[in-house]
């Protein structure tokens, strides 16, 4: 196949991955009370409402999309997963700094901007990511992207039952903190 072809195809599948980060990410909300709480399933799902356990609602289908997408886009784009990476990293710090930025202008929640804030960080993320994926060339993969990732699954994994005591990590509807291996709390 020709690049013009490739880098189309590319982005077709760019613009379906927002379908499915967003679909899923949505699911992953209730996943874990809808699991009677399990543990596992706590490490991907969301497990209260702190802004921490909501990033995980886009990072881990993107990851999971991403890894779909490799196995058809590796040859042509070697460099896959460092554009990819960025894409999947660019997801929850917009969340981030959206949330806190107008939360700071508007002092309260909002929950349409909260999904729509969720919305435009997947398209931005699948942006950026197909953007760099197709300017990446023929260097070399590197184990960093991915190594980045499997940084970030840990802290999520890890924070999840023992999160720091910072206002990012607080569930706003009891005060809690992540949730304790063993506990009945969640979403």
């Amino acid at each position: 196949m020709k690049a013009l072809e490739q880098k189309t195809l590319l982005k077709t599948s760019e613009v379906a991955g927002i379908v499915f980060i967003v679909l899923l990410g949505s699911f992953l909300h209730f996943t874990y009370a809808l699991s009677d709480r399990n543990p596992v399933v706590a490490l991907f799902s969301a497990v209260n409402e702190s802004v921490w356990e909501h990033l995980k609602l886009a990072f881990f289908p993107a990851v999971l999309y991403a890894s779909i997408q490799y196995s058809r886009f590796r040859r042509t784009f070697p460099n896959f997963f460092a554009g990819k990476a960025v894409g999947i990293f660019a997801m929850p710090l917009i969340i981030v700094v959206g949330f806190y930025a107008y939360k700071a202008v508007f002092h309260s929640s909002n929950l349409a901007y909260d999904i729509g804030l969720f919305i435009a960080s997947v398209i931005a993320g699948q942006l950026i990511s197909y953007r760099l994926v197709i300017k990446t060339g023929a260097k070399p993969a590197s184990p960093i992207p991915i190594a980045a990732l499997a940084v970030m699954t840990a802290l999520f994994f890890v924070f999840t039952f023992e999160p720091p005591k910072l206002e990012m990590f607080r569930d706003p509807v009891n005060g809690n903190f992540g949730i304790p291996f063993n506990a009945q709390g969640g979403t």
